[in-house]
């Protein structure tokens, strides 16, 4: 397929140089994206830039992913406004093999020509002194140029250092290597790093007198004006140790009707055909949030895997199918239900029906951290038993516990829990 025509249908291309569409029509092309191991692990804001190299590989070209252990060193001022706190060797060496074995789970490695391939600008940054790199790249640019670009601009009035600033000739040197070493092309990434690539392609041709080329992806902005990839709890985060396989799949499950019509087309790997037929069916009847589900299998199946994305029990629809009441959890097997609940958060309890329902809330569960919140949710309706509402005045029983055993408890909408009987 045409990477660039297959971008734009996905709305996923906010700049691009002149002659890079005729450059990838000439055959196999080698590009790349830097990744800065800031943590041991992607969120999924660095999930558009790894979907981007996906499509380039899918397009029969060759990807790279810079997974930079000298560039997290000095810390990429694009987009910041303050400097970044610098990572030892020791941690960023722990967080390049996590960032590294996230890539292995969307691109393939092992696939002849057009394989691809993780590098580390360490490597060839080692062994070179200072007075090697400012002599050998750092007299092709002047300070008048980088002075110009957005990301030092902005910083101006607030101070960036000299290693924030010298971070777009680090950058683009990486570019000016991988160029010379890999016959690399093309460098992608995201719309605020454009100034950043373009200093690359200004040293490559500087430097080797060759061509280079450059496209960059729009940033993700959620409908209601707040970050994408963010909730109230942090970040989600690939790693399952740091986002647990619910809570990113719910992400998606919350994203709204106007912003999973962008997710679909930007972090689904399903064909313009099926996208498209997909969305029709999905406006036909919102409330059934088909988008979101379709979306949010995929991407945990990738992530995580088909056999964790099962262990959640949402083809059961346990919690989010509003056809399911108590009644209906009661009739269950308890085998199926079990396996419905497999990975729900679950808390032990000791099971006395007697207790207070506010000190049951708030005390014995620990759902809200003390009475007062528990009492004004209650009069929010905003608290569920086995899916039922219920009220300030309920008094707890022990038909409450399914199989004498289980209790499923819903804090509003989206947080549900599954209380043990010990």
């Amino acid at each position: 397929m045409n990477f660039i025509e297959e971008l734009k249908w996905r709305g996923m291309i906010h700049d691009m140089m002149p002659g890079t569409e005729e450059e990838l029509l000439n055959g196999v092309t080698a590009g790349y994206i830097g990744f800065d191991p800031t943590a041991d692990s992607l969120h999924i804001g660095n999930l558009v830039q790894v979907m981007t190299l996906v499509h380039f590989q899918r397009s029969g070209h060759k990807p790279y992913a810079l997974v930079g252990g000298a560039t997290g060193m000095v810390g990429d001022p694009s987009g910041k406004s303050q400097e970044r706190n610098l990572l030892d060797a020791e941690t960023l060496l722990i967080n390049q093999k996590g960032v590294t074995s996230e890539l292995e789970k969307f691109l393939d490695f092992d696939c002849g020509e057009n394989a691809a391939v993780v590098v580390n600008n360490y490597d060839w940054f080692k062994n070179m002194t200072f007075l090697d790199f400012i002599r050998d790249a750092g007299k092709h640019l002047s300070i008048n140029y980088m002075l110009a670009k957005d990301s030092v601009k902005s910083r101006l009035e607030t101070g960036m250092s000299f290693t924030e600033f010298s971070y777009q000739l680090v950058q683009g040197y990486d570019f000016y290597h991988l160029n010379k070493s890999h016959n690399c092309k093309i460098q992608l990434g995201g719309s605020d790093q454009w100034g950043n690539i373009v200093t690359g392609t200004e040293l490559i041709r500087r430097m080797g007198g060759g061509s280079a080329f450059a496209v960059t992806t729009p940033l993700i902005k959620k409908a209601d004006g707040t970050k994408f990839g963010k909730t109230e709890t942090g970040a989600i985060w690939l790693n399952k140790d740091k986002t647990s396989v619910r809570d990113f799949y719910q992400y998606w499950l919350n994203a709204s009707d106007e912003d999973v019509l962008t997710y679909i087309k930007i972090f689904s790997l399903k064909s313009r055909q099926e996208i498209e037929l997909l969305i029709a069916q999905h406006q036909e009847d919102p409330s059934k949030k088909l988008l979101q589900k379709e979306l949010g299998k995929e991407i945990t199946q990738r992530v995580h895997s088909k056999e964790e994305y099962e262990a959640l029990g949402l083809e059961l629809n346990i919690m989010f199918d509003k056809g399911i009441g108590k009644n209906e959890l009661s009739a269950m097997n308890q085998m199926d239900f079990e396996k419905a609940i497999g990975s729900f958060d679950r808390m032990l309890v000791e099971g006395t029906n007697d207790v207070g329902l506010l000190g049951f809330l708030a005390g014995s569960t620990g759902i809200y951290p003390s009475n007062g919140e528990a009492r004004r949710a209650l009069q929010g309706n905003a608290v569920a038993i086995n899916k039922e509402k219920i009220t300030l005045d309920y008094i707890l029983n022990a038909d409450d516990w399914l199989f004498d055993k289980y209790m499923l408890i819903s804090k509003g909408k989206k947080k549900h829990f599954v209380v043990v009987k010990e």
